[in-house]
């Protein structure tokens, strides 16, 4: 049944690229916004009051208080994000709303003439969100109707004949410190998520040598990952080209 579930979850993952942003009903509103560590200018209240003027339900980075749906199927939640792009005479920001494996499905900018930064941010984001349509969740039917056309389908299935891509690795891994789940996107990639966040890790893509893939980190950085001796090693950058190497051993 485990192995059904992870199934399962990647085909809902695969299906959240085809939403319109009007179709979630969730997004996370980080407590402090990477542009705005040094001072928010209230702009986490701000912009969950006004998502949740357009019926959004706004939840918690820590995955350990959202809604048993949104557990269900992360890639059914956006996560929110406001960038500082200010100039040297006006407040600009660009808000962007991410899918689950960070890829940016929407950007608005917005700009003003307010040169107070706590008014003018404010003021900027306002205009930003003009463009962001009220929640219409599809009370995620589309989701639904997947997840049920794949049980029947598993369950129809032999082991022994389902892709070896979905079954030949560990579910699980861990570095010691790390336990992340492996989520089998398609035959070409995957996703390892910690339980704890609203975005995915890692994002692995197939490269032209087996075994080798492409990798994408949850802070945004491309790097490279690769099976060794059963483990899953990633290169993490460290600056000046430098590279330390991480490695995952399976969880059984």
């Amino acid at each position: 049944m485990k192995k059904f579930s992870i199934i399962i979850s990647s085909f809902c993952a695969m299906l959240s690229y085809a939403q319109k942003v009007s179709d979630y009903k969730y997004i996370v509103v980080p407590s402090a916004f990477e542009s705005f560590k040094k001072e928010n200018y209230g702009l986490t209240a701000f912009l969950t009051n006004k998502l949740k003027s357009k019926q959004y339900t706004v939840i918690s980075e820590n995955r350990g208080q959202w809604p048993e749906e949104a557990n269900a199927n992360p890639c059914s939640v956006l996560n929110a994000d406001v960038v500082n792009d200010s100039g040297f005479l006006r407040n600009k920001i660009v808000l962007e709303l991410k899918d689950c494996n960070s890829k940016v499905i929407v950007s608005e900018k917005g700009s003003t003439s307010i040169k107070e930064f706590e008014e003018g941010f404010k003021d900027a984001l306002s205009r930003a969100l003009v463009n962001i349509p009220v929640s219409k969740p599809v009370e995620n039917s589309t989701f639904t109707q997947q997840v049920q056309v794949t049980t029947e389908t598993v369950k129809s299935t032999p082991e022994s004949s389902a892709p070896k891509s979905q079954l030949s690795k560990a579910e699980k891994y861990s570095n010691g410190k790390l336990n992340l789940q492996r989520i089998q996107m398609d035959a070409t990639q995957f996703i390892l998520v910690d339980g704890n966040s609203s975005v995915p890790f890692a994002t692995f893509k197939e490269t032209t040598k087996k075994d080798v893939f492409r990798v994408k980190l949850g802070s945004g950085e491309s790097t490279t990952g690769y099976f060794e001796n059963g483990n899953l090693v990633i290169e993490i950058p460290k600056g000046n080209d430098d590279y330390s190497k991480e490695v995952f051993a399976p969880v059984k």
